[in-house]
């Protein structure tokens, strides 16, 4: 098991392609980032709201906003990205975040992909709309989606949530194997030595 230490050096963004903070795929999306961060990574979140709407709406590449969300995205281990399903497609307004990063912006991470609709029928939205979008920004790993439909997923007015038992434990299986992909890497690329241990197995004399 990787050590705290390494833990705390797994970064994950999130990416909520909703505008409204009461939405279901946010609501999932943060559901999920709350399990990594009690695994001890670290747990980063991008909205619409980040970016101004005029970048978004003109696809302002070369702007701060834009530059400061390649930069995030460049420092993640791994990727989560959730959207909701509008007429048989992910938000327009995801697509036009996804539109100002590079054109291999997510090779070599970890990507989940989270949605959510209203009937099970929306499910192919995130098959063959968003992974297709993804893989042709470099994504090579890209993790079983998780899909929910609307009673799945219910708020109430107070903002108290309730996720179905089956989309939960659909949610909980992914995000473990994205913690189990992450962490070995990170692990990996930033070693440490007991010397004290490395002494006593004659590594090395002291």
């Amino acid at each position: 098991m990787s050590s705290p230490r390494h833990q705390a050096h797994a970064r994950v963004l999130a990416i909520a392609g909703s505008p409204s903070q009461r939405s279901r795929s946010s609501v999932l999306l943060r559901h999920a980032a709350g399990i990594l961060q009690r695994r001890g990574l670290s747990v980063g979140e991008l909205g619409l709201r980040d970016i101004p709407a005029e970048d978004l709406i003109e696809g302002n590449y070369a702007g701060p906003a834009a530059n400061a969300l390649r930069a995030r995205v460049a420092a993640a281990d791994a990727v989560m990205i959730s959207s909701p399903v509008y007429q048989a497609s992910f938000s327009g307004g995801l697509k036009a975040v996804l539109d100002l990063l590079d054109p291999k912006a997510l090779a070599g991470k970890v990507v989940l992909p989270i949605a959510t609709g209203g009937s099970p029928a929306h499910l192919l939205a995130l098959e063959y709309g968003l992974k297709p979008v993804l893989s042709a920004l470099g994504a090579r790993h890209i993790l079983a989606g998780v899909y929910a439909t609307d009673t799945q997923v219910r708020l109430d007015e107070f903002g108290a949530r309730e996720i179905d038992g089956e989309v939960s434990r659909r949610l909980d299986d992914s995000v473990e194997r994205l913690s189990e992909l992450v962490l070995p890497r990170v692990a990996v690329s930033s070693p440490s030595y007991d010397l004290g241990r490395l002494a006593l197995a004659g590594a090395f004399s002291v």
